[in-house]
């Protein structure tokens, strides 16, 4: 028993498809009439209007507000509250501007992420656009034109080739109706419509059903609305999308274990100094302000922002290589997809019937191009026909062509058809061999004897010259028994038993090919009367053409390239499981005996069973419903799977916004779509998934690489105060670099060059490697080893060499308690050009994690030059001009003491890279 409500509860649909047209009428309050206008007012103020109504959305102040109370916002505020306390209890120390500049740095980022993500998600908010604006009614006995959204319940429409249906319906009059249930079910091919009582398991599958949002393909009818708006199968969908709750992206997980890390880092190490100044006697304010100090130190102010940035530079090079990406977070999320759950109708398939092999004259040929486009050869064996040689084929395509509703059309210069796409199919082949209007022109239709279900032929009769002339179209086992004769070397011969199997054996070949076989024949007829028993019978039988929605010419090295990613690739479709295995194997998606699970046997099946299938290497799911395709995302899932979904129809929309990333088709892609899915297919090219994953891989190994430098930089930020606590009277109790200084560095000079890091393209092997687990960190064991025990310690001794080195200079001695201020000054301005000298040699060699940095080219990241030129001009301003020198307590050194500095970037470069050689070869040693 199948009920439909709509939003106030009511039944107002039992068992529709299982009523003859009468009873329709009485449980739907209609009659063939339709509904008087007065009726149709209060049905809609009873039922609502025929309209998706969008789940309620957070306001956008809601929105802009949560930039500013995440973990580590609320991390950055604590450090800005902490330096306005100090301002309160010690104020001139400098604890305000720190506090302006922390409060800046989250109310910059908190703009920038939540502009990015808003002009984004503006990108795809059209959910009503699938609907029509005005469909054809019968209200009161009379046709009218009505808004889509008026429709109710009740109401008899009529439909016609073309039309994009408004609501679901019960079909209660066809002649020849055909619908595309693409939108809906992922099924390629259009589905013929009944007007007799049926019953079929899935409600979805009854003949004598029409649904919103699908298109008529071909012919016309009647049908009785019993389900408008949120009712309807389109906006069953639609409400189950908008339940999803999206799930944190890997990365947004990492960074909030992150950030939790730090936190908790700085603030015992912040603790722990306060308590050893206490214990040295110092004063509280000087305690207190180098607690501040610490923390502050360790809290890497620019890693929110650079992540960001970086993020929104990765979506930007996507968008270059045809991928949109709508939420930021997802540029990373495809870095770790483990799998791929793709349709097949228009995401692995061009959406477009073509035929591509013809058995004529008993030979067997084949056919080039693609889509709709008739442009194209005829080949045999390797061999291009020529125009004599086409004449063979001229009786097949010539019944192809008139036996034919669809017709060839242009919209904005694009080929198309207008029609079934099977129908359409026949039409462009025909088209390659002659003009079909002009032959369609010279043999004019008399007579049509439509296809139907049961004899699964159709037949029409065409004059020319005085001569009537019967085409006939069919399934084999249907239109074969109807031949006694077949044409074969232009000649007329007896249609013997063994051609009879010869026949059999090529449509069988075809048919393992994938290929949908239709059969043609043709009669000379009289001027009376047509009946299917008078006309189909005695036929010639012409030969067969077998068609196909073609894979995309780019999808099967796509598919090697994610292989070889160690991505795997389970097609989910709504089409036939012959069908899909057959395009599977063609793209390499299989290779071998897969599972193959249709929609009927996944719905027997329980979650312990379907877990365990699916841990086949190939797998196939046919004939599945949205609901299926959502239960197996959450299987995947649930079994430590990074799931990327695929797909461009309504049916997709629950499991595109269930998945980890779901992506969407831009051409052909329905605007539900769109709106579930992360990210956008511009070109609908399923190559560009491959470039995005290789694209998101890079993006993590990129943050990766300005967290190493980021944090580098924290070391020699560090030991100055370390060396202040331990060692007060050695240095006037008078800290080497100031808590301005250290932000100077982190939101300043470090800013350019880290940003410029996280624009690396992806290293050459980075699709070689199977993806990253989740359970990899981003803050590992082998990452604060290279920033705190290598990279830090080398800038650390680089800073303080220099800061004592000036004080020296100066003539202070170890032990004095006095310091002149200049001499002061100097040296703690020496302290910070050694950090930023030294990070320009790490900016250089943490370009990459393992391999060589000769071997990418010195000069290949120009905005890293740029950076580091940015970076330099910044602390030659910050050491010369008086606002730098104001700002920061700075004074200007001489030229002679930069080049001080210099040897410790060449060592630290030179023992970077001396590391990675010893990391390579230690590797290659263990791969033998």
């Amino acid at each position: 028993m199948r009920r439909h409500r709509v939003a106030s509860g009511e039944v107002i649909a039992m068992n529709i498809n299982e009523l003859p047209t009468d009873a329709v009428y009485a449980q739907l309050g209609t009659s063939p009439g339709g509904v008087g206008d007065d009726e149709a007012d209060a049905r809609i103020h009873q039922f609502g209007y025929n309209e998706i109504k969008k789940a309620r959305k957070t306001p956008l102040i809601y929105r802009f507000l949560a930039q500013f109370t995440h973990f580590f916002a609320l991390l950055l505020w604590i450090a800005a509250g902490l330096a306005f306390l100090g301002e309160y209890l010690d104020p001139g120390q400098g604890m305000f501007h720190l506090g302006c500049f922390v409060v800046a740095v989250i109310i910059i980022n908190a703009i920038f992420t939540f502009v990015q993500e808003y002009r984004a998600k503006r990108a795809a908010e059209a959910l009503q656009r699938l609907l029509p604006s005005f469909v054809l009614v019968i209200r009161s006995g009379n046709e009218k034109k009505v808004n889509s959204r008026d429709v109710v319940p009740g109401d008899v429409v009529l439909l016609s080739e073309g039309d994009l249906i408004p609501a679901d319906a019960r079909v209660i009059e066809q002649y020849g109706l055909k619908v595309s249930n693409t939108s809906l079910t992922g099924e390629s091919k259009a589905v013929k419509r009944s007007a007799e009582p049926t019953f079929e398991e899935e409600f979805v599958d009854n003949p004598n059903l029409v649904f919103g949002g699908t298109t008529v393909a071909a012919g016309s009818g009647k049908a009785v609305v019993f389900a408008t708006g949120a009712s309807t199968e389109f906006g069953r969908i639609a409400q189950l999308t908008q339940t999803v709750l999206p799930e944190p992206t890997p990365l947004q997980r990492e960074i909030h274990k992150v950030t939790r890390i730090i936190a908790v880092i700085a603030t015992i190490m912040g603790l722990v100094f306060y308590i050893l100044g206490d214990i040295r006697g110092n004063a509280f304010w000087i305690n207190f302000s180098f607690a501040i100090g610490i923390i502050v130190a360790n809290v890497p102010e620019g890693l929110l922002p650079t992540v960001t940035l970086s993020l929104a530079m990765g979506s930007q090079r996507m968008a270059k290589r045809n991928a949109l990406i709508k939420n930021l977070n997802s540029v990373e999320t495809l870095g770790c997809t483990t799998t791929i759950c793709t349709d097949k109708t228009g995401t692995l398939t061009e959406n477009q019937m073509t035929a591509r092999k013809i058995y004529a004259n008993r030979k067997v040929f084949e056919v080039s191009g693609t889509g709709y486009e008739p442009e194209g050869d005829f080949y045999r064996d390797g061999t291009i026909l020529t125009d004599q040689e086409i004449e063979e084929l001229v009786p097949l395509l010539s019944t192809a062509a008139l036996c034919n509703d669809a017709s060839l059309v242009e919209d904005g210069g694009i080929p198309g058809i207008l029609g079934d796409p099977t129908e359409g199919a026949l039409a462009v082949a025909a088209q390659k061999a002659f003009d079909i209007d002009a032959r369609r022109s010279e043999n004019k239709r008399v007579s049509v004897l439509p296809f139907d279900s049961d004899r699964k032929r159709m037949t029409v009769v065409t004059e020319s010259g005085g001569k009537r002339v019967a085409w006939v179209k069919g399934a084999l086992d249907s239109l074969l028994p109807c031949c006694d004769r077949i044409m074969a070397g232009g000649e007329t011969i007896e249609l013997t038993a063994e051609l009879r199997d010869e026949i059999t054996e090529t449509c069988e070949s075809f048919a393992r090919g994938a290929l949908r076989v239709l059969a043609f024949g043709y009669r000379e007829v009289g001027s009376g009367g047509y009946s299917v028993e008078d006309t189909e019978k005695d036929l010639i039988f012409l030969g067969l053409i077998g068609m196909i929605d073609p894979p995309r010419p780019e999808v099967s090295d796509a598919v090697r390239r994610c292989k070889d990613a160690g991505v795997r690739i389970v097609m989910i479709t709504g089409d036939d499981s012959v069908t899909a295995s057959a395009i599977a194997r063609d793209i390499g998606i299989i290779s071998d005996d897969p599972v193959v699970i249709t929609g009927s046997q996944l719905k027997d099946m329980n979650h312990s069973e379907l877990v365990e299938r699916l841990e086949a290497e190939e797998i196939i799911f046919s004939r599945m419903t949205p609901e299926h395709k959502m239960r197996i995302v959450t299987a995947l899932q649930e079994r430590g799977e990074i799931v990327a979904v695929t797909g461009d129809g309504v049916n997709d929309a629950p499991a595109l916004a269930k998945a980890d990333i779901g992506i969407a088709m831009g051409i052909a892609g329905t605007d539900v779509a769109k709106e579930s899915a992360d990210m956008i297919l511009i070109d609908d090219n399923f190559a560009s998934i491959v470039s995005a994953i290789e694209e998101g891989r890079g993006v993590f190994d990129n943050i990766k690489k300005f967290v190493t430098y980021i944090f580098a930089s924290n070391i020699p930020e560090i030991i100055p105060y370390i060396i202040f606590v331990m060692f007060p009277a050695s240095v006037g109790y008078l800290v080497p670099l100031t808590i301005m200084q250290i932000l100077a560095i982190d939101l300043g000079t470090d800013m350019l060059p880290a940003l410029a890091l996280g624009t690396e393209k992806p290293e050459p092997d980075v699709m070689n490697k199977p993806p990253r687990s989740p359970d990899k960190r981003l803050l590992d064991r082998a990452l604060l080893a290279r920033a705190y025990l290598f990279l830090g310690p080398i800038e650390a001794l680089a800073a303080m060499s220099g800061y004592f080195w000036m004080l020296s200079k100066s003539g202070w001695a170890s032990g004095a308690l006095y310091v002149s201020d200049i001499a002061y000054r100097k040296a703690i301005t020496m302290a910070q050009t050694a950090i930023v000298i030294t990070q320009v040699a790490n900016g250089i060699v943490c370009r990459t994690a393992r391999g060589a940095v000769h071997r990418i080219g010195f000069f290949t990241n120009r905005l890293l030059l740029v950076g580091i030129v940015a970076e330099i001009a910044l602390q030659i301003f910050i050491i010369y001009h008086p606002i730098g020198n104001t700002i920061l307590n700075t004074a200007p050194i001489d030229i002679s003491d930069w080049l001080l500095l210099i040897p410790f970037a060449v060592f630290l470069f030179v023992a970077e890279e001396a590391r990675k050689a010893v990391m390579r070869h230690v590797r290659r040693s263990g791969n033998r």
